[in-house]
């Protein structure tokens, strides 16, 4: 689908907010899912880290 302009790609034929909404949520909840994902990771290796310091 080719588009006259820059506004009639960013409006999608009228489904621009669809489309875009959907690629903002979308790239939201990858962001989401890598920050909780470090996070998590974060707080494993310092408890496997706590644990090998208390095992004799």
């Amino acid at each position: 689908m080719a588009f006259d302009s820059f506004a009639d790609f960013f409006a999608m034929g009228k489904h621009g907010l669809y489309v875009w909404s959907a690629y903002g949520i979308s790239g939201s909840m990858l962001v989401a899912f890598i920050f909780l994902s470090l996070r998590e990771r974060r707080k494993v290796r310092r408890q496997l880290h706590e644990r090998f310091l208390r095992e004799p």
